[in-house]
């Protein structure tokens, strides 16, 4: 609502202002050295832009931003470029530059006796978690993109993850944060603590947000004592129900030890067995549904017993078929892999509909049963491959083409699937976008599903943090 309805083009000076800033090197114009930025991982969207500027600290973000706010020159914000929503990648006007965060990837401060390190907003998610490991601490924050996405787009995107079940969603993980504002002004409220009830807790509103309010450039984030013992197992399952019931189980059984419990479809382990080299059957025989689940506990010794009593329990109880407890480091690695696989083994069977939606824990086995039957309606021989956080109810509902479909003409009907299955989601009180966000893939259904004067609220918040609309113009409003 807020961004210009017609883009300006680039001052005739900008980039030579920019450079002032930043220094030449860090202003890139051509072609070749610009691409990496302007396209999104799964080529759903290529932008055009001026020019990549490359700050190296808050200041200097501070100081393109006037730039930006003088000059009415529309900016995005952009970390490790693997958003699935397309919030990260400029439009087509050339018009918008891209502002890259990665060059700021310091840690400014580790305090272990308040279990807080402050980072900058470039940093990647693998340096951050390896940086508390090095003060034996745990950053829990876990995603299969760990590589190479940004502390800073993990926030901004209010990133999950395998741990949110214990540990939360991204904005659980920060007790404060650095944020340049449109107009350049810098707020701080890099804190440590973990009671501060003085007034508006303000840097919710960054955090979700999709650079759309601001630039987070950095972040005091939470850190945790490392686990001393972990068991992780593969478990074979009847269905989604039987699988919800397992789950209820382990967390009565180990409480805040349950770390991670993934459900994934036989579907998407054959495609992984069909396509990638080098692996193989993940138990001894195939299951229609698998848990990973993994245990992690301060106690260096118990563990294992914990998760036998847990497995024999569910046992007696047909709750499962079978388990397999990784016996070693290469065989937990492997169970992670299978699961790690499944973002990406579809699309070696062709087209896939994406879907990251979130419904109540103990609706998911309702949803699944009735998005299997909307999709077989919709587009008959379809497949469903739906994977992901059950312990959160955060479902990757993809839809793979019909075997011997033409590609595009299954993905033209992204649309018309995506308001079935969503209004499955909206039946039970669920969300369309879990932990990917809303950029521009999902900025038009938005208005479908958000509460009307949620909406209203949100569209205040960003007539007043940013008035001339420069900041990630066309992304969530």
């Amino acid at each position: 609502m807020n961004a210009p309805l017609h883009p300006h083009p680039a001052p005739a000076d900008l980039i030579k202002r920019l450079a002032a800033i930043v220094g030449d090197r860090y202003v890139l114009t051509d072609a070749g050295d610009m691409h990496p930025y302007l396209i999104e991982q799964r080529d759903l969207w290529f932008g055009k832009a001026p020019c990549v500027v490359r700050p190296g600290s808050t200041a200097e973000v501070a100081a393109i931003l006037k730039v930006c706010h003088e000059t009415n020159t529309a900016v995005v914000p952009q970390g490790g470029n693997t958003g699935l929503v397309g919030g990260q990648t400029p439009d087509e006007s050339g018009a918008q530059i891209v502002l890259s965060l990665n060059r700021m990837d310091k840690v400014r401060e580790v305090d272990t006796a308040s279990n807080t390190m402050t980072v900058e907003a470039g940093m990647t998610l693998l340096r951050l978690q390896e940086a508390a490991d090095a003060q034996d601490r745990l950053f829990p924050l876990s995603l299969a993109s760990e590589g190479s996405c940004t502390i800073g787009g993990n926030l901004a995107t209010n990133a999950g993850g395998t741990a949110v079940i214990t540990y939360g969603n991204a904005r659980d993980l920060v007790t404060g944060i650095e944020v340049v504002l449109a107009d350049g002004r810098i707020m701080s409220t890099l804190s440590k603590l973990k009671k501060d009830n003085t007034g508006y807790d303000l840097k919710h509103l960054f955090m979700g947000a999709e650079g759309t309010l601001g630039v987070i450039t950095a972040a005091v984030v939470k850190l945790y004592p490392k686990p001393r013992s972990r068991e992780t197992a593969m478990v074979g399952v009847a269905d989604p129900h039987k699988a919800t019931a397992f789950l209820s189980l382990a967390q009565q059984m180990a409480g805040s030890d349950v770390k991670t419990f993934e459900l994934m479809p036989r579907i998407g382990v054959d495609f992984i067995l069909k396509h990638v080299a080098g692996t193989r059957e993940p138990m001894n025989s195939p299951h229609r549904w698998y848990v990973l689940i993994e245990l992690a506990s301060q106690l260096e010794t118990g563990l294992e017993d914990t998760m036998l009593a847990l497995l024999e329990r569910a046992a007696e109880a047909e709750l499962i078929e079978d388990a397999v407890i990784a016996a070693s480091l290469d065989q937990r690695k492997y169970f992670w892999r299978v699961r790690e696989l499944l973002s990406e083994a579809p699309k070696y069977e062709g087209g896939s509909i994406k879907h990251d939606i979130c419904v109540p824990v103990s609706k998911v086995a309702d949803f699944l049963e009735e998005a299997y039957a909307v999709c077989e309606e919709v587009v008959p021989g379809s497949r469903l491959v739906p994977f992901g956080h059950l312990g959160d109810g955060n479902m990757h509902t993809n839809l793979s083409q019909p075997v011997g479909a033409d590609k595009q003409a299954f993905l033209d009907r992204w649309v018309e699937v995506n308001a079935a299955v969503h209004a499955i989601v909206t039946k039970y009180q669920g969300s369309i976008s879990a932990e990917h966000g809303i950029g521009v893939l999902k900025r038009d259904l938005l208005p479908g599903v958000k509460d009307a004067v949620a909406l209203d609220v949100m569209r205040a918040i960003k007539q007043a943090l940013d008035p001339k609309g420069i900041m990630n113009p066309g992304k969530v409003l």
